[in-house]
């Protein structure tokens, strides 16, 4: 009718196919009665549980001390201040999140610098889970260091109890408490790994003796403390060596003792007072591609100690391009001088009214002269 068509296949034994079929259909009949289904399975109970027995002492003792000292650690949040393009409505967004501890009843709160360094307003959750805002009373860049200050009641606030960092042993345990990627009261353990350390702070100084430990220290908890076995502080939790960010079994905490220092300082004048010279300091490339060893004094503060003692600074022209070189600073006393972080921490080891014998360089010949520290300067 249409021209063409397809030819039909040319038909074959239909009698295999049939019991083929049947044997299929028949095993898997037989095989549906062997199998349980939903409507048969088997009754079951819980299982018994099998009786622990006591706590181990160790693990009690570490229930103790994360209870007594959880009251005490903080979670801060950080937030910066942005205004909208459109309707110039200023807002807030969160700018970062950290740990904290209570200083004493006054509403004191210590965290790391880098905590807060970003942001305009602040955040502090207490245990109980009450916020409130804080304001900044105090900061140490180059000890990552910060005080925050709440308005909560006395009663509302469990002081962190302080210990020290001298005396200190490898191996000995510690245990860090912080808000590791925002879960608050995170409890991690570990020893004492190393003493000793240096590490840079986001302020560009080192900070010496500092504590190396392999408790677990993620994002979140910088600035929250590592306590000793008797839950004292010895130290706050400032930072990971990590390619990943997370922890790798190396954290940084900086000594307590550095802490008890720093922190009444900065509650009591809002930054960090030391002891110095009266100068200020050239960049020590311009010392290193000479090949010259020392600090080079750039200029001498007028009424300081330093102009007392008659240093001098590095004569410039207007453009900035130097004339003649000041005094290069050799030696603080029998403390040889290399750089500018040496002179720092030489200086930084005395205090404020002690007599120091400087020994410089001027035109090719070595003098001393002695200078009284003065207090730094804002």
């Amino acid at each position: 009718m249409y021209g063409y068509s397809t030819p039909l296949p040319a038909s074959r034994p239909r009698g295999p196919l049939l019991l083929a079929l049947l044997l299929l259909v028949g095993g898997g009949w037989l095989l549906a009665r062997q199998l349980p289904t939903t409507s048969r399975r088997m009754p079951a109970e819980p299982r018994a549980i099998t009786p622990r027995g006591n706590l181990t002492d160790e693990e009690e003792t570490t229930i103790k001390l994360f209870e007594n000292a959880s009251p005490s650690v903080v979670y801060i949040t950080s937030l910066a201040r942005r205004r909208d393009f459109f309707s110039l409505n200023i807002f807030e967004i969160p700018q970062g999140t950290g740990s904290g501890f209570i200083w004493d009843d006054q509403g004191h709160i210590v965290t790391n610098y880098h905590v807060i360094m970003e942001g305009d307003t602040f955040e502090v959750t207490l245990a109980d889970h009450s916020e409130w805002k804080a304001v900044i009373v105090g900061k140490a860049p180059n000890k990552d260091l910060a005080v925050l200050r709440i308005p909560a009641s006395p009663e509302k606030l469990k002081p962190i109890p302080i210990g020290t960092s001298k005396g200190l042993r490898v191996g000995q345990k510690v245990f860090a408490i912080g808000n590791p990627f925002g879960l608050d009261q995170s409890l991690t353990t570990g020893v004492v790994s190393a003493l000793g350390r240096t590490i840079t702070s986001v302020g560009g100084r080192n900070i010496e003796g500092v504590i190396q430990t392999d408790a677990a220290i993620n994002p979140g908890n910088s600035g929250g403390p590592l306590l000793d076995s008797a839950a004292r502080l010895i130290g706050v939790n400032t930072s990971i060596y990590s390619t990943s960010g997370s922890s790798t079994g190396i954290g940084f905490a900086v000594p307590a003792d550095i802490v008890n220092d720093v922190v009444p300082q900065l509650i009591q004048h809002g930054r960090l007072i030391r002891p110095q010279l009266g100068i200020r300091l050239a960049d020590d490339r311009l010392l290193q591609r000479a090949g010259v060893s020392g600090v080079l004094v750039l200029g001498v503060t007028p009424g300081s100690g330093a102009s007392t003692a008659g240093l001098r600074g590095t004569k410039l022209t207007r453009t900035g391009r130097m004339v003649q070189l000041g005094d290069i600073i050799k030696k603080i006393d029998q403390d040889v001088i290399g750089d500018t972080e040496e002179l720092l921490k030489a200086i930084e080891r005395r205090k404020i009214g002690d007599v120091v014998e400087v020994t410089f360089e001027r035109n090719g010949k070595l003098m001393t002269t002695k200078v009284r520290l003065q207090a730094s300067q804002p």
